[in-house]
């Protein structure tokens, strides 16, 4: 048997090869190699490999999504017991505004109690169809679980009728009185609530926290009313209404002429260098900065451009304020809508106009009330004054209670 021939190996260098040597490129053309390494793509496993290669550097590439918010309050293990909204209500027409408000808040999502302050001599005794304030009345405590508060009719002052618009009554901070909750947040009920107001309650700790009347600077620093978050304590109740009765009885001067109303007065004085401020932005616009063609002082600065459609969906509530035009739940007089109706930004007054975003937003701010006042209430608006008001002739009598009368001077905000 003849001798079996070995196999024929590659050549290796040894190490005693010299190092230039051992470096050297093997005499083997390049695309021999290449071949050989191509054969390894014949295997699944490399095809594998390659995509979960491709998978993760594609996850570590991706854009990653904004954090989502980690809010500091669980919403669902707050005990709301302690927590309310509140509303005053002297007369029929702001008996339905307080409905409306507490109504939006419902829709919204408001999980917070609800608190009616009213006059004592009212009752939610149900005597007949016309008996419309015990209807509603009854309605608040039904559909809205509101805690009617009676009040002595005593503290109910001036403006009981539908033009009730700058009325003294100091009867909302009576709330200040309702030390069973640890906050509560009023609002005027001649606004429209446009957003849950929940995160209110839960601001750090102060006395008070309002809105400034912004409309007043840059020369007055003044806080608005329209929006009052507090902290009940009968320290706080006692102290303004002293100062409310002071000025009741006639012990104290206080300027009649003053754009603001009494309880916004006391509140300054008392909590003026104190309070927290809120932005008015969110909690402070009236309907009649869509009226007006400086917003400066509304902007906080002269660079930012004016967006009626932004400032509206930024807002979380609008308060009513276009004197001499009455308030939403009476109509408006046609002579004097053409004066205060707001203008177009290109060719107003003429067939071409355009650029009327604010007109649209200010009617249909208006509109919204009304038919909210028609839905929850089933009340129609109150008919339009004669305007220019009508002067009062010498010894007839006084209309009769309810009755619709021309607007009164009142501040540009209340």
């Amino acid at each position: 048997m003849g001798a079996r021939k070995a196999p024929v190996l590659p050549y290796r260098r040894g190490s005693d090869a010299s190092e230039a040597d051992f470096f050297d490129i093997p005499d083997e053309p390049c695309w021999a190699i290449v071949k050989r390494q191509l054969r390894y793509l014949k295997q699944p496993r490399t095809w594998l490999v390659f995509f979960m290669l491709v998978i993760l550097t594609l996850f570590l590439r991706r854009e990653k999504p904004p954090p989502p918010p980690l809010p500091h309050i669980d919403f669902d293990r707050v005990d709301w017991s302690r927590y309310a909204y509140s509303q005053y209500a002297t007369s029929s027409p702001y008996l339905c505004n307080a409905l409306i408000v507490f109504d939006t808040l419902q829709r919204l999502g408001s999980r917070a109690q609800r608190v009616l302050f009213y006059p004592e001599n009212w009752d939610v005794l149900v005597e007949d169809t016309r008996d419309r304030d015990s209807q509603l009345l009854a309605m608040a405590q039904e559909k809205y679980n509101a805690l009617l508060v009676p009040i002595d009719v005593q503290m109910v002052k001036a403006g009981s009728g539908p033009n009730e618009s700058w009325d003294k009554s100091i009867s909302k901070l009576l709330a200040f009185g309702e030390t069973e909750f640890e906050r509560i947040i009023h609002i005027d009920s001649d606004v429209s609530v446009l957003q849950n107001l929940d995160e209110l309650f839960f601001l750090p700790s102060a006395q008070v926290a309002m809105p400034r009347a912004y409309w007043e600077l840059p020369y007055t620093k003044q806080l608005s009313s329209l929006l009052i978050v507090l902290e009940p304590a009968f320290k706080e109740w006692y102290a303004l209404m002293d100062a409310a009765n002071a000025i009741s009885y006639g012990q104290v001067d206080t300027n009649i002429t003053a754009r603001y109303k009494y309880d916004m007065e006391l509140m300054n004085e008392r909590y003026g260098d104190s309070a927290m401020v809120l932005p008015h932005r969110q909690y402070g616009l009236v309907t009649g900065e869509f009226r007006v063609d400086d917003h400066r002082a509304f902007l906080g600065n002269e660079h930012e451009e004016w967006d009626p459609e932004k400032v509206l969906a930024e807002a979380k509530l609008v308060h009513f304020s276009d004197w001499p035009l009455p308030k939403p739940w009476v109509m408006w007089p046609q002579e004097l809508l053409a004066d205060i109706l707001p203008k177009c930004k290109v060719k107003p007054g003429t067939m071409h106009e355009s650029g009327c975003k604010d007109r649209e937003i200010w009617r249909k701010l208006y509109d919204d009330f009304r038919r909210r006042r028609r839905d929850v209430c089933k009340l129609l608006s109150y008919p339009a004054p004669n305007w220019p008001p009508r002067e009062k002739t010498p010894g007839l009598a006084d209309p009769p209670a309810g009755a619709p009368e021309a607007p009164v001077e009142t501040p540009a905000v209340n």
